[in-house]
């Protein structure tokens, strides 16, 4: 459709079709994102608090996702979409913001 990423659909349909090495990659990359950003404290208190939504959370992503296109890399965006319709990547992304969060302030000292 948009920019001819329609293939990338049929090939991601569920967190289990995302290699372990391609999620820590993008949950690591979204996590410093939050952290470079200075948005751990509000970051992780709205992650916590909608992770029981997460499922709901990541359909509003795919209803999202025309507009989102014309911003952003499609293909990043859905494997987001898809991961985080997992709570257990919502409880890594947070463990990951954490962590990268603790490192950054040792590494300060």
């Amino acid at each position: 459709m948009f920019g001819g990423n329609g293939d990338i659909f049929h090939k991601i349909l569920g967190p289990e079709d995302i290699s372990e090495e391609r999620r820590n990659d993008m949950l690591g990359k979204l996590a410093q994102e939050i952290v470079d950003r200075g948005l751990t404290t509000p970051a992780i208190m709205f992650i916590e608090t909608m992770k029981p939504l997460s499922f709901i959370g990541s359909q509003l992503m795919v209803m999202a996702n025309p507009f989102v296109q014309v911003i952003f890399n499609s293909k990043s965006y859905w494997e987001i979409t898809v991961l985080l319709e997992d709570r257990k990547n919502v409880e890594y992304l947070i463990q990951e913001i954490e962590r990268r969060c603790h490192g950054e302030k040792d590494g300060a000292e």
